[in-house]
């Protein structure tokens, strides 16, 4: 059962034993959004998982994400202007190796990408004619509020909780054994529902859903 924003404010204030004069809705909103976005950054769970289909624009080399992107999963081209040729996927690098590779003025099947701003991606070679294009990425996860509870909130209050408890016990400076304590149940939180996630759906290299974080992993002789 989804806790309401309510309550959740104030078990905030009830584990830090810190009025809301101190912790007011607006702290407290704020420490949930980061968190918010801390998670999405390292695990890829179903509730921000999304796909979007575009083309390339002949001869440029920029392609603007969708309104709600928030981290690229992969990028694949097509081999014609549709759906119906062969998808490849494309390489990540940074800006210098494709503005570098760019500036031979190759074009053709683009087979590199790099994030060049928050909203464009830019690739490599250009585009020589407007390639079908598929984006799997990472939303901006929706925001738990007074009027919207998200999956975050509904199935993993506790990982939320830890999160913000950490946030809070920072903006307090201390008591640091109570950040401590919260950070690390945090990131355990973090590595268990990353785990979660993938045991959840088939493992494949490119369209599954791979944690960034570093799921530790007991060496044969531990």
């Amino acid at each position: 059962m989804a806790i309401t924003y309510s309550d959740f404010l104030t078990q905030v204030r009830n584990y830090t034993e810190v009025d809301s004069n101190v912790l007011t809705d607006i702290i407290i909103g704020q420490f949930i959004r980061n968190v918010e976005l801390d998670i999405a950054g390292k695990v890829d769970y179903d509730d921000t998982r999304k796909y979007a289909t575009s083309s390339f624009t002949s001869n440029k080399r920029y392609l603007v994400t969708p309104a709600d992107f928030l981290i690229i999963r992969s990028l694949q081209v097509f081999s014609t202007t549709d759906q119906s040729g062969d998808r490849s996927f494309m390489e990540k690098r940074d800006t210098s190796f494709i503005t570098e590779f760019n500036g031979s003025g190759a074009t053709g099947l683009p087979r590199f990408y790099a994030n060049w701003d928050e909203s464009t991606i830019v690739v490599a070679p250009t585009p020589n004619i407007a390639y079908a294009v598929q984006l799997n990425y990472i939303i901006t996860p929706p925001s738990f509020t007074s009027s919207n509870n998200t999956y975050l909130s509904e199935y993993q209050q506790g990982l939320l909780l830890d999160g913000v408890l950490t946030e809070a016990f920072a903006f307090l400076k201390g008591p640091m054994d109570m950040y401590n304590l919260y950070k690390s149940k945090y990131n355990e939180s973090i590595q268990n529902f990353a785990l979660q996630q993938m045991g959840r759906r088939r493992r494949a290299e490119y369209d599954d859903g791979v944690p960034r974080i570093k799921v530790p992993s007991p060496s044969p002789n531990s």
